[in-house]
């Protein structure tokens, strides 16, 4: 597991425990010969809060869908698996970008709404830092990455 995926399920789970929300985020095993629709699961008796999570962690300025989503053996785009995905167990999906800033530098990270990434990818004009501000912000604090709210801007 990433350092970002595991700190994505630390803010899931302290946005849920702090604001006394039913839910539990964990993430999802990798085998090597299977390929995992998403990393990261959140469940909860709330509609609100039962999610999927796509992370990505790069030192670039914009994310591309052909060097940043490698198509598999399968020829399907991981884009479409994913929206396949949502669509049959109703989750709500996010993708969590991070904009790694190099060396000692903090990062920045944001929720984009599943939706939004689908209509850059459908574009094919990739995810700037400009585009994934329009997101949700995850503030960074000592303990990590902070959640506020699962509504975007």
């Amino acid at each position: 597991m990433s350092d970002f995926e595991r700190e994505i399920v630390h803010c899931l789970n302290r946005f849920f425990k702090t604001r006394h929300i039913p839910g539990f985020a964990y993430r999802l095993r990798q085998h090597k010969f299977t390929c995992p629709y998403v990393d990261i699961l959140a469940d909860s008796l709330n509609p609100s809060y039962y999610l999927s999570i796509e992370c990505k962690s790069i030192i670039d300025k914009k994310l591309y869908f052909s060097q940043h989503f490698p198509v598999g053996r399968d020829k399907v785009h991981p884009v479409e698996a994913i929206s396949f995905f949502l669509k049959k167990t109703g989750r709500i999906g996010f993708l969590a970008l991070e904009f790694r800033q190099g060396p000692g530098k903090a990062g920045e990270a944001f929720l984009i709404p599943w939706p939004l990434v689908v209509g850059h990818f459908r574009e094919n004009t990739g995810i700037t830092i400009e585009d994934a501000r329009s997101g949700i912000v995850l503030a960074r604090s000592k303990d990590g990455y902070l959640l506020e709210s699962l509504n975007a801007k």
